[in-house]
Parts: C-alpha cells; structure tokens; sequence
C-alpha cells in the first residue's frame, strides 16, 4: 500500500502539471499539497524516501507551467508555492523521528532546493516574501517537530524514572516482609534456644516444649519465606507458567493474630488481644499491614521491654482501624533509637495507606504503638449487581 500510495501521488503530479495547465497557481499549490496525503504509508516506512518524492512533486510543480497566457511574475503563479507546505510537514516528522544528523541534512536539503526555486522564479517583490514566507514555514515545522521529539525523550524519561521507583518500592516492600516476618521468628527461636540449653538435663520437659516451639516456629517461618518466593516468582511468565498456583497460602491478616499471641507467649511473653468494634472483612492490603505492625511491635517487647505481659488492642471503626501494643517494660532504649529497622517499617507501611503512626514511652512506663490505617468504604458492604 505504501508503495501504490507513491505511485499514485506521482500520477497526481503529471495530472496536476499537464493536465490542467491553465488553471492558476494556487489551485496547482493546493492540489499538490492535498496529493502529498497519498504519501502517509511511505513517510511511515521510510521518512527520507518521503521527503525525496515530495520534494520532487512540490519542485515539478512549481516549475511546471502554471498557465501559458500569464508569465511568472502573475500573482497566481506565486500560489503554487503552497505545495511546499508538504516538503515541510514531512521535514517535521524527521526531525521529530529521527537521528539528529538525519534531520540536519534533511532540512539542510530541502531548504537549498526550495532557495533555488523560489530564487529562479521569483522577482521583485514577490523573491522576498517567497523567501521569507519559505524560511518561516519551515522553521515552524522543524520547531513543531522538536517539540515533539523533546515531549517523547520526556515522557520515556518520566516512565524509565516511574520504572525505576517502583522497583525501588517492590525492593522496600520486600525488604518489610523478610524483616517483619523473619525477625519476629528468629527472636523466639532465640529465646528458647536459649531456655532449652539452660534447662535440657535439669527440667528435659520443658526443654523438650522450648524445642518443639523452635520447630513449629522454624516451620512456619520457612512457610512464610516460600510464600514470599512463590509472589515474587510470579513476577517471571515462564515461572508462573510452570510453578504450582496450589502452593499459594493465603496472606496473613488479623485473623492470625491470636496464633501470633500465642507463639508470642510460647517465648515468655503473655499477650492480652482485645477488639472493639465489629468485625469484618479488611482489604488485603490493609489486613496485611496490621498484622505486620503487630507482630513487630511484638518482637520489639520480646526483645527489648524486658516484661512478661503486653496487650494488643484492635479497634474496628466506621472509617479507620486502630491498632495499639502497650506493655508495661523498660521503655525506650538509653539512647532513645527505635529498636532499629522495626518502626522505620512499620512507619513505611502506615505512610504508604496514608496513616497515622505513634511510638514512644508512656509516662506511667512501658512503650506503646499506635497504627491508624484508614478504611476505603465502606468495606465489607457488598454493592448491588446493576
């Protein structure tokens, strides 16, 4: 199609020169430009070889005889000058597609063709118009077409930059999770390591229960990082086209919590869960995050508060969900630091549901977390089929 689109603009051209050779200029200018649309599949393959075959049409009628009875200084002849518009709408394209050295000679081509031109046929008055008019036309296409190449490189730029965040954000993201997940896991396991090699030839039961926690919680944690593995695998086709969807397990959420207490306590640590409010259905996202918040908040009172009893708080409201971890330790640390990476996380998640987070000591002692998500909703309600 792009090659009978260049076969018919050239019939157009030696239609336009001999078949009507007493019509005026301007109607030769207008007939050329309209006739250069039969092009579009040629500029789309090849762009140069375009600008070749207008230019050659736009100049054979210019040259061309526009009428035998008016010599060239008629001021129709000067309308079919108007045909050149094509020579520069095809000169903006290249310069808005392609190489830069491309464009330069293109432009640098086309405009010493229409110079001599419009120098050869042209006089008087009309040779400074011509030219003027020829310069600005072409200087308009070739800006137009600048602009259009800068708007790309930007919006190329913008997404490489947009790319670029969101791996940086899936990298924090699962940054989070492994922490979250793995340091709440290898606490306990630590601490009844611990107990079990204290008491293993003096009190072998108790020792056996420490052992048996360290396995369940080995367990589980192992679970967890598959589970991580299994989501960012199916970030590859060819992975999620071979993997296991079975081997999915469903996120976790606030409905595990009380199995989190109670792994919690299983290190010394009594733990207290309270809800208020009715329950329901969270967002997974929303779910997620609070659990997470919790189960740091947790590690954070099993390693550093130093008590044996601690209290979680969930609070189900009309527009928001709260959830808060006191216990009635030590406190901060000496140095006030917060407990490492544990709260800069949990201050990630809750910035990134636009939340509200609080931590510190209370001042009848202890420390507490406050998470405020908010609730896009209602949630739960279902929404009628139309």
């Amino acid at each position: 199609m792009a090659w009978v689109g260049g076969a018919l603009y050239l019939l157009a051209v030696i239609l336009l020169i001999g078949g009507a050779p007493r019509a005026s200029g301007t109607v030769h200018g207008f007939g050329a430009l309209l006739a250069a649309s039969l092009l579009v599949g040629v500029l789309r393959r090849g762009p140069v070889l375009a600008l070749a075959l207008v230019l050659f049409g736009s100049t054979a009628v210019v040259v061309g005889p526009p009428s035998s009875a008016h010599a060239s200084l008629s001021a129709s002849y000067q309308g079919q000058y108007l045909s050149y518009l094509a020579v520069d709408l095809v000169l903006g394209f290249i310069v808005a597609t392609r190489a830069r050295r491309a464009s330069i000679v293109a432009v640098a081509g086309s405009l010493i063709v229409q110079l001599l031109v419009i120098g050869g046929f042209s006089h008087g008055d009309n040779l400074t118009v011509n030219v003027v008019i020829a310069l600005l036309a072409m200087a308009a296409a070739c800006t137009g077409g600048l602009l259009s190449r800068e708007r790309g490189e930007h919006a190329v730029a913008l997404r490489s930059r947009e790319v670029a965040e969101a791996v940086i954000a899936e990298r924090l993201r699962i940054a989070r999770e492994l922490h979250d997940m793995v340091a709440h896991s290898i606490g306990i396991i630590a601490i009844q390591a611990g107990a079990a090699s204290q008491v293993l030839r003096t009190r072998p039961v108790e020792a056996g229960e420490a052992l048996r926690a360290i396995e369940v919680t080995s367990r589980e944690t192992l679970s967890g990082l598959r589970r991580t593995l299994v989501a960012l695998r199916q970030a590859d086709p060819g992975a999620a086209a071979s993997g296991n969807r079975t081997a999915l397990a469903p996120s976790l959420g606030l409905a595990d919590i009380d199995r989190l207490a109670a792994a919690t306590a299983d290190a010394g640590v009594h733990v207290e869960v309270r809800r208020s409010g009715e329950e329901r259905p969270l967002p997974a996202d929303i779910d997620l995050s609070a659990f997470r918040i919790v189960q740091e908040a947790l590690t954070n009172v099993v390693r550093h508060a130093d008590t044996g009893r601690c209290r979680v708080l969930i609070g189900y409201g009309d527009e928001e969900l709260s959830v808060e971890v006191v216990d009635d330790g030590r406190g901060a640390t000496e140095n006030g630091s917060a407990h490492g990476f544990g709260l800069v996380g949990m201050r990630e998640r809750v910035a990134l549901l636009h939340g509200d987070l609080s931590a510190g000591p209370r001042p009848e002692g202890g420390f507490r977390v406050t998470a405020r998500l908010p609730l896009p909703g209602p949630v739960g309600v279902p929404v009628e089929a139309r």
